[in-house]
């Protein structure tokens, strides 16, 4: 039995499925959090989150990593730890650093922080002379304003330390340029009570599908468990609306966008300790970097991928967190490919109704998951936006997006916001 120390983590469907994968491992966890609240808040009514299941709950400030180093060091002293692992993006940098001080396995601290800034992973990736789309980084106005003028528009507006499609932006003009700056401007903190870069990130609009491939590394080498496909919508936002496991791909696109991913992660030095899931989009002009997550992937994609090959990506995560070799053996399962929808609310309003009993019960649905009546809503603007998903297996073939498109068009009929 190995004990990791859990520092943190997403509210959603990874802090339910990192605990299972530890407990179903025959490990433990020590969670570590500077607000148990946060946690308790996002449990259903009379239930335990997951992670307050832990065998230690221990509450310090995990946004001043300095001084948490030196705790985390006294806690290892006692309890001993053989992994430290977190599931979100804003603290991934921080478990690398209590690695590398604890001599635990684990990525370098600079390639996490270099794969958690867009900026850093913009200048490293352009530095391996990987292709990618034209960008500039600038906190002043003046600057920011001509670099865009440089570039041309239509481009891209991104915080360089945000999550979640938050505030990024297509923008066609300077009039929306300046909104969206200013946007950004009015959030000096993240939902963490991190303090953010007053930076800002343009980039070259890229034309073309989005996929990401999903790999995990171990001692050196990266494998690769498949791509994933991905619908986007809500613009001028970028809102993840579903995706398929596998990508409904040609031979040829599937192997550039999977070598597109290991040179990427080859260039930050993450091929050691990591569960990653890497953005690509395939266009005319080949495949190019939209992002690198140095974790598995958030929005169930990560059980997409369990129902079709039988490969757990969250015990994968705890194995190389520990520093074993993954278990990367697939099964046949039965699913040829999966998919899962997501609900976007396009108005503000208490949500009345939304009935999804029938289809529960409807032939190849996996989950559905639903907010209850009374929900307070607005416009989707983020991935944090969602009104619930649908997830639907096929077993004939790469059916499963058409048939969760089906199920959302029924869902939406039935929709009631007041």
């Amino acid at each position: 039995m190995a004990h990791l120390l859990v520092v943190e983590s997403w509210v959603g469907s990874m802090s339910r499925l990192l605990p299972r994968a530890i407990r179903e491992s025959g490990h433990e966890f020590t969670f570590l959090t500077r607000d148990l609240h946060h946690y308790l808040r996002s449990a259903p009514e009379g239930a335990a989150h997951p992670l307050l299941a832990a065998r230690h709950v221990i509450t310090a400030d995990t946004n001043d990593t300095a001084a948490l180093l030196p705790l985390v060091e006294r806690l290892h002293a006692v309890l001993g730890f053989d992994g430290v692992v977190t599931s979100c993006d804003y603290y991934l940098p921080t478990v690398a650093r209590i690695a590398g001080h604890l001599g635990l396995p684990g990525p370098s601290p600079e390639a996490v922080e270099n794969a958690c800034r867009k900026d850093a992973t913009r200048r490293v990736l352009a530095d391996a002379g990987l292709p990618g789309p034209r960008f500039a980084v600038h906190e002043e106005w003046a600057d920011i304003a001509g670099a865009a003028r440089e570039i041309g528009y239509p481009l891209v507006v991104k915080p360089i330390d945000l999550c979640a499609g938050m505030y990024v932006r297509r923008v066609d003009d300077e009039t929306q340029l300046a909104a969206a700056v200013r946007a950004l401007a009015d959030l000096p903190v993240n939902a963490r009570g991190q303090r953010r870069a007053p930076v800002v990130l343009l980039e070259e609009m890229l034309d073309g599908p989005e996929v990401s491939v999903e790999t995990v590394s171990h001692a050196g080498a990266v494998h690769v468990v498949g791509v994933t496909d991905k619908s986007i919508g809500g613009a001028p936002a970028f809102i993840e609306t579903g995706h398929m496991f596998p990508a409904a791909l040609t031979a040829a696109d599937t192997e550039a966008a999977e070598r597109t991913a290991l040179a990427a992660l080859q260039a930050l030095g993450l091929t050691d300790g990591v569960v990653a899931h890497t953005e690509i989009k395939l266009t005319p002009g080949g495949p190019r970097v939209v992002e690198i997550n140095p974790r598995p992937a958030g929005n169930r994609i990560t059980e997409l991928v369990r129902h079709v090959t039988g490969i757990d990506l969250a015990a994968a995560f705890v194995d190389v967190s520990l520093g074993r070799a993954p278990d990367l053996r697939r099964t046949d399962t039965g699913l040829r490919s999966a998919a899962i929808g997501f609900l976007l609310p396009h108005t503000a309003g208490t949500l009345v109704s939304l009935d999804g009993g029938p289809l529960r019960d409807a032939p190849g649905v996996l989950e559905v998951q639903l907010a209850e009546p009374g929900k307070q809503v607005k416009a989707a603007d983020s991935n944090n936006a969602y009104l619930g998903h649908v997830m639907v297996g096929d077993p004939e073939g790469s059916g499963a997006r058409d048939r969760v498109e089906a199920l959302l068009a029924e869902l939406r009929s039935g929709l009631v916001l007041r």
